[in-house]
């Protein structure tokens, strides 16, 4: 799977990558991050990346010049069939982990675009037929932390990135609480113990256990 994130600011997304889960598994080729900067694509520098939007109001609107060229690079020559376009949007589909393992499955390619100030031009969107999407009710000030939460959720899908097809949740009985050692712990003289169950070795009361919980 290669990802495609075209990113005003890119550095805020290289950080992240290069920890745990991602860092691993693009270490193991089974995932690439790239990163496309619109302003690297505007041939004239003294051009704004943004501009006022017609019908007035504030803020700013991405152009629509550089951001095709960047997501035309990122596509390249590879099967439109195979290749995802994805517009972040507060007004756009709430992304599921439904979506996630979908998209695991169809495509090779995630294209995301993120868009800062008001957004990017919508004609980008109608150009490659890109999918609205939002990671929830609220806004945000650019599609950065989406774009990173969409391409890790994206990724722990795809076969042998978490190492263990067990550490997916979706796969198996989990609960929202979780112990592990000490049995009891004692904080301002009061003990606080791992439940009983949890210490049976009987799995299938543990697993009601957690279906409760």
């Amino acid at each position: 799977m290669r990802f495609h994130i075209i990113t005003l600011f890119p550095a805020s997304i290289e950080g992240y990558i290069q920890h745990s889960i991602l860092k691993r598994a693009i270490a193991d080729k089974k995932i690439s991050v790239n990163f496309y900067d619109p302003k690297d694509f505007e041939p004239n520098k003294k051009l704004r990346i943004d501009g006022k939007p017609y019908g007035g109001g504030p803020g700013m609107v991405m152009r629509p010049e550089p951001v095709i060229s960047a997501v035309k690079k990122a596509i390249g020559r590879r099967n439109p069939s195979k290749v995802c376009i994805i517009m972040l949007s507060p007004q756009g589909k709430q992304f599921t982990n439904t979506d996630a393992i979908n998209f695991s499955r169809k495509f090779t390619d995630i294209v995301i675009l993120a868009g800062r100030y008001e957004g990017i031009d919508a004609r980008v969107s109608k150009i490659f037929k890109a999918k609205h999407y939002s990671i929830g009710p609220f806004v945000l000030a650019g599609g950065e932390l989406p774009a990173m939460m969409m391409t890790e959720i994206i990724a722990r899908h795809i076969p042998n990135v978490l190492g263990n097809d067990e550490s997916l949740e979706e796969e198996r009985v989990a609960s929202r609480d979780v112990f592990t050692r000490p049995e009891i712990l004692v904080h301002k003289k009061k003990k606080y113990r791992v439940p009983k169950v949890l210490l049976s070795g009987n799995h299938k009361k543990i697993d009601e256990w957690r279906k409760k919980n």
